[in-house]
């Protein structure tokens, strides 16, 4: 388990800082190979690339959890 807290404030911008594959990976429980299976077929939360990097703005995943949450709770 990582000892560093996902998604720290980025000082210079006040903005919070974009999580990696691995991180929504660690934090959602899930394998990476699940997260790369939903960015390239759908079905996770949205994707942000950064020239070739994927990364998660938060705010994303919580939203798309609400979602799935809701989702799976209504029927």
């Amino acid at each position: 388990m990582s000892t560093t807290s996902v998604n720290p404030m980025d000082r210079t911008t006040n903005r919070r800082r974009l999580m990696t594959p691995d991180e929504l990976a660690e934090y959602l429980g899930v394998s990476l190979h699940c997260v790369y299976a939903w960015s390239s077929r759908g079905g996770g939360p949205n994707v942000v690339r950064v020239g070739a990097r994927l990364r998660y703005r938060p705010d994303d995943v919580e939203a798309w959890l609400d979602r799935v949450t809701d989702d799976h709770a209504a029927g």
